[in-house]
């Protein structure tokens, strides 16, 4: 997968959200930020940075 099918949302024990790319590789949706490899957190972007909170 590399378009937006391989993309999950993720929230971290404070309710940040993130958006990750995963491979194909990984077993199953994960949950939360922390059930994510080191590996696979480095592909995770805090969605606020990217879109901001002022229209939330």
């Amino acid at each position: 997968m590399y378009g937006y099918e391989s993309l999950v949302w993720v929230n971290d024990i404070d309710g940040k959200e993130f958006v990750c790319s995963m491979d194909s590789g990984h077993q199953g949706t994960p949950k939360r930020f922390d059930d994510l490899s080191e590996q696979e957190r480095q592909s995770c972007r805090n969605v606020n940075e990217i879109i901001g909170t002022e229209r939330w």
